[in-house]
């Protein structure tokens, strides 16, 4: 088609705008001859003159008569554009060859995109055809007068056809199975159509245009680079980094990361991206973007121009499963892209709408433990280092005693830690100088929601009015809180204890200090303390109530906090015959909490004034009982 080689006097419709790939500017001067033309044709039409004798666009016809008139004007039309001075001039532009470029095009610009996805010219000129409205403001209102519709300022398959020699050849790219929409270079309007109509705007997003056109660009501000770092990998972990080195180059990949709650994947992600020499760009949290599910895939399409690996934090999606499943499956259109996305989950469900051969294996990703905890610290306080070995001998330093307890009372991780360790560094600089536990105290912010109510203690230990027998039994309550550090490190028991809390019972009529022994034992040990609703914990569903019971012990266990069950019989009730699924069901839900109880690492309070009713095996897992008589 093209014989004629020469360099492009200009690319758009506005003066020195020009893409920095030559195929791109190649094809964006392809658009604007044709647009052009196709405005001289219209002014002929009208006015019988050109643009030398007209002002302003051509005015805007009536549609039907428009498309009555295309057969009948068409052998007029192709003798304009052969006779015309203007017309003739802007056809001749048209045999203009293709730059011959001496290195290969950019990874992820335009040139490089048609040579790797093979596109003909009518897909490498609808591509340009997208991109004009995107890079020049100046196209709009052509483009508008050219579909005879002004507010039709964005080019479609329609204007497509109207430009192009063969007209046939441009229902080639309706298809969604396109490689234009298959990976995300242009974008359905309605991401759910089966196919693409004529007036469909042909959307390129400004992320891919930006790459396409600007191949060395940042970056949107929306990603941000990890860099790869040696990080001692897990066995898993390590597999599926060898895996990814030999990953399949034609669909999608998907490394699910399992974190607990407070716990992050980055750390693993730039251990593998080190074995496997890849960049990975971090998705930073940005509701509102997130939102449009066209962005989403926008930023997946630019990773794949760019060569990166995309990680998406669990943060930066909604914390309700459901929403994450409905974003996961936003990324199936995009399947056939070979990239590599890591996503951060917190349950194995919210992988289910999601097709198991793009599925690697899920890595774990472990909480921190207590010794790695306790190093960290000493790490970002440039304090001494605390030995472990020798925990029962005195700790002479003050900071290594408040590491060694905090460590233990607050599991937070790394990010956390570093965070609290900058703010007190500064503090230490200004008058205002906090203790270690109140600097990780004010960073506690626990979300129970709708399970659990904050209390704030009204009473002091000398509120609190008991026998000798219960008063020293309260003590004994508050004295083994104060050495779980010491009692789990010092002596060993962490271990075998799982690093478990305290539960204890707290059984009396109605009116005996319960409730008050439980603030008073809030405010002495300086813990948050939660009143946990029932009402909203059990639920008539089978499964629910567990899951009720997993995610609010779950969310309490990052620091020592205290769980007020008032009426605990209600959960903790005996467990009966089975007669009946409902009894099959009641009895799993009391197993759970029992199960659960036992390793919940703050102190768990349990009130009721029906003792009796309450199941034995319970009891016998508690550590105290405590009995409040009538006053």
């Amino acid at each position: 088609m093209n014989t004629v080689s020469a360099q492009p006097e200009f690319s758009s419709f506005s003066p020195s705008l020009l893409a920095a790939d030559a195929i791109a500017n190649y094809w964006l001067q392809q658009v604007t001859i044709r647009l052009r033309r196709e405005i001289c044709w219209r002014w002929q039409q009208q006015s019988g003159g050109t643009a030398a004798a007209t002002t302003g666009l051509p005015a805007l016809n009536d549609p039907l008569v428009a498309s009555l008139d295309l057969t009948r004007y068409w052998q007029e039309k192709n003798q304009f554009f052969h006779t015309d001075p203007t017309a003739q001039y802007l056809t001749d532009r048209l045999l203009i060859a293709p730059p011959q470029l001496d290195v290969p095009p950019i990874q992820g610009c335009f040139g490089w995109v048609v040579a790797t996805l093979r596109l003909d010219e009518i897909a490498t000129f609808a591509l340009a055809l997208g991109l004009i409205s995107v890079f020049d403001r100046a196209a709009g209102s052509v483009i508008a007068v050219c579909l005879n519709d002004a507010h039709a300022t964005q080019p479609t398959l329609a204007l497509a056809q109207l430009l192009w020699e063969s007209p046939g050849q441009v229902l080639s790219i309706a298809d969604l199975s396109h490689p234009l929409w298959r990976y995300g270079l242009l974008q359905p309007a309605n991401a759910n159509q089966a196919g693409v109509d004529w007036y469909s705007p042909l959307v390129v997003p400004p992320v891919v245009a930006n790459s396409l056109l600007f191949p060395n660009a940042d970056p949107p501000q929306t990603l941000a680079l990890l860099a790869a770092e040696s990080q001692s990998l897990s066995q898993r972990a390590n597999l599926v980094a060898l895996r990814l080195q030999t990953r399949a180059t034609d669909r999608l990949q998907l490394v699910p990361l399992r974190i607990p709650n407070g716990a992050t994947a980055r750390e693993v992600i730039q251990g593998i991206a080190q074995v496997t020499q890849r960049s990975v760009v971090e998705l930073q949290s940005h509701a509102a973007l997130l939102e449009n599910p066209a962005y989403l895939k926008s930023l997946v399409t630019f990773c794949w121009l760019q060569n990166l690996d995309l990680f998406i934090p669990v943060d930066t999606l909604s914390c309700q499963s459901c929403d994450i499943q409905r974003r996961h499956a936003d990324l199936l259109p995009l399947q056939s892209m070979p990239i590599v996305i890591f996503l951060e989950i917190r349950e194995r469900n919210e992988l289910t709408q999601l097709p198991k051969r793009l599925l690697l294996s899920i890595v774990e990703i472990p909480l921190l433990s207590y010794e790695d905890r306790v190093e960290y610290w000493q790490q970002c306080l440039d304090a001494t280092a605390l030995d472990l070995d020798a925990f029962s001998a005195p700790i002479e330093s003050l900071r290594q005693r408040e590491i060694a307890e905090c460590a233990r009372r607050f599991r937070y991780e790394k990010e956390t830690i570093r965070s609290i360790s900058e703010a007190l560094k500064s503090a230490s600089q200004t008058s205002s100088n906090p203790t270690l536990l109140a600097a990780c105290r004010a960073e506690l912010d626990l979300d129970l929601g709708e399970l659990a109510q904050e209390v704030t203690p009204r009473f002091t230990a000398n509120s609190l009015v008991l026998p000798p027998k219960q008063q020293t039994l309260f003590q004994e309550i508050y004295q083994a809180m104060q050495a779980l550090t010491e009692v789990h490190y010092g002596w060993g028991t962490a271990r075998v204890w799982n690093e478990s809390g305290i539960s204890v019972l707290f059984a009396g009529p109605p009116g005996t200090g319960k409730t008050m022994a439980a603030e008073v034992l809030a405010s002495r040990l300086d813990l948050p303390m939660y009143r946990i609703d029932l009402s909203q914990v059990v639920n008539k569903y089978i499964g629910e109530t567990e899951k009720n019971l997993k995610r609010l012990f779950d969310l309490a266990d990052v620091s020592d906090t205290i769980l007020f069950f008032d009426e605990a019989d209600a959960l903790f009730g005996k467990r009966t015959e089975v007669k009946d699924a409902h009894d099959r069901y009641a009895n799993l839900e009391i197993s759970y909490l029992l199960e659960r109880m036992e390793r919940f690492k703050g102190l768990a309070i349990l009130a009721t004034n029906r003792k009796k009713d309450l199941d034995e095996a319970f009891l016998r897992r508690l550590r105290y009982i405590l009995d409040f008589p009538m006053p």
